[in-house]
């Protein structure tokens, strides 16, 4: 293996982890029979899975059983949030062996900065003795195979697209359809939400429930702005359709990332303007919003609390279970520039660590976890739900019904929102650089003391440029 102890522990640190870096002594490969049926030559075999607790990963949780029966392996899962499971990771890459031969590789956090700790996909997926992936890479959405799978190298793949979470517009349909008309003449614009409208009408329709429909709601947005990397992607969406960006070809840096982005782009005209607007529009939203994360935004809307929120397009099974019927989805605003919709898909990888049989045991349950069957399968579980990141799936007859009410697959009633939001000029993509973990503290860091009034939007942005272009300027050892 080429990654550097160095580099992985370096990075692990930088996270903050502070255990101790594991042994190096040998463990056993995993069995392999010769011949026959390919999916069950890794009979007897025991993988580790380490996850964040997401919805795919929670619906296969609860039904490996097709797994293990189809090949004879053993699959133990482990979940974590998303800054411990970095820590693990780091430290089991550095260590020489695989504890966790299949990953969640967060792009941002694991992808980036550790690629060369994980295989490159294009191996096993070209070894005759090895199971194919049906439909090939061809099925995966390519904006999302691009984004979760690959880095810099544009042929080479280190992780299948696996899970798609989308920020997208939740409202509360039932009072947008009492409210309408009354809207409408108030504030002068149909106030139906969709990509048409713009932010600074949605901050119109926030205030007009703040001030009109308090008999059935307290606040007419709420947002994910505490001071955690939720704040970074509430406050993206806004900061791209001002046509502000992180860095110099921000799509091209969100898509297949970059090891030297350049000089940081945040104190510019175009993202001063968005911070601004986030700031004011914060100003008339749930004051909770500074304290809460996805969970607690999506929480609040589904209480009756707020009559919409910016939150990820996978809280629909949520929605659907508290309030049926009553909470509907559109792509986010538009801003003076365009619109932007934060992807915050990840991919399932396998570590570089991995002895050959491992390696084989770990690509059968690669193919097997995003195939469009187990998608299907993960899309109707009452355990976990998640959407599917193959273009087959969404053409499936039962699943182009779900889209509509009543349906068996909540989340599919999000998908004509997601799939404009997926669209290549629509989607959002944080920047894809190894030094990102850190960049992104920097960030949520000063727009938090923004919003609590301790800095000027303007401070807040110069703040973080400078701080960005140090963190930049170190590099990253590959």
């Amino acid at each position: 293996m080429d990654l550097s102890r160095r580099e992985v522990i370096r990075g692990a640190l930088a996270t903050g982890a502070s255990v101790a870096l594991a042994g190096c002594g040998s463990h056993s490969d995993a069995p392999r029979i010769a011949g026959g049926d390919p999916w069950r030559q890794f009979k007897g075999a025991t993988l580790n899975f380490i996850s964040e607790n997401t919805a795919p990963t929670a619906a296969i949780a609860a039904n490996l059983r097709p797994f293990t029966e189809l090949t004879g392996i053993n699959v133990s899962i482990v979940t974590l949030e998303l800054s411990a499971l970095v820590q693990r990771v780091a430290l089991d890459l550095a260590s020489g062996q695989a504890q966790y031969q299949v990953i969640y590789a967060d792009p941002y956090q694991v992808l980036a900065p550790y690629q060369k700790g994980l295989v490159d996909l294009r191996g096993p997926q070209s070894d005759p003795n090895l199971p194919d992936l049906p439909g090939g890479l061809a099925d995966f959405i390519p904006t999302q195979l691009d984004a979760a799978g690959r880095f810099v190298d544009r042929q080479a793949v280190y992780a299948l697209p696996y899970d798609a979470p989308t920020m997208i517009w939740q409202y509360r349909r039932d009072l947008f359809d009492k409210y309408r008309d009354r809207m409408a003449n108030d504030l002068g614009f149909d106030p139906t939400p969709g990509g048409d409208r713009t932010w600074e009408e949605y901050f119109q329709i926030a205030r007009w429930f703040n001030e009109n429909a308090t008999s059935d709601v307290r606040y007419g947005t709420g947002h994910q702005a505490r001071q955690h990397d939720s704040l970074m992607n509430d406050f993206s969406n806004v900061l791209w359709s001002y046509g502000g960006d992180y860095f110099d070809n921000g799509k091209e840096v969100g898509r297949l990332g970059t090891t030297d982005p350049g000089p940081c782009r945040l104190g510019s005209e175009a993202a001063i303007a968005g911070a601004e607007f986030y700031n004011r529009l914060l100003g008339i939203a749930d004051p909770a919003s500074t304290t809460w994360d996805w969970d607690g935004v999506g929480a609040a809307l589904r209480s009756g609390r707020l009559a919409m929120c910016p939150n990820w397009h996978e809280f629909a099974a949520s929605n659907e279970k508290a309030m049926p019927g009553k909470i509907d989805y559109a792509p986010l605003p538009k801003g003076p520039v365009g619109t932007a919709n934060m992807y915050g898909g990840t991919g399932i990888a396998i570590s570089a660590n991995t002895l050959p049989h491992e390696r084989g045991a770990a690509w059968l349950f690669l193919v097997w976890s995003t195939s469009p069957e187990t998608q299907l399968t993960n899309l109707k579980s009452k355990a976990g739900g998640g959407t599917p990141t193959r273009t087959s799936v969404y053409a499936l007859p039962e699943v182009r019904a779900a889209e509509h009410r009543p349906s068996s697959m909540p989340n599919m009633l999000t998908a004509a929102a997601v799939r404009e939001a997926w669209q290549p000029d629509r989607i959002g993509l944080r920047p894809k650089i190894p030094m990102w973990n850190e960049c992104n503290t920097a960030v949520f860091t000063q727009l938090s003391r923004m919003l609590t009034g301790a800095t000027s939007p303007q401070e807040a942005m110069r703040s973080i440029t400078s701080r960005v272009d140090q963190i930049v300027a170190r590099g990253w050892v590959a």
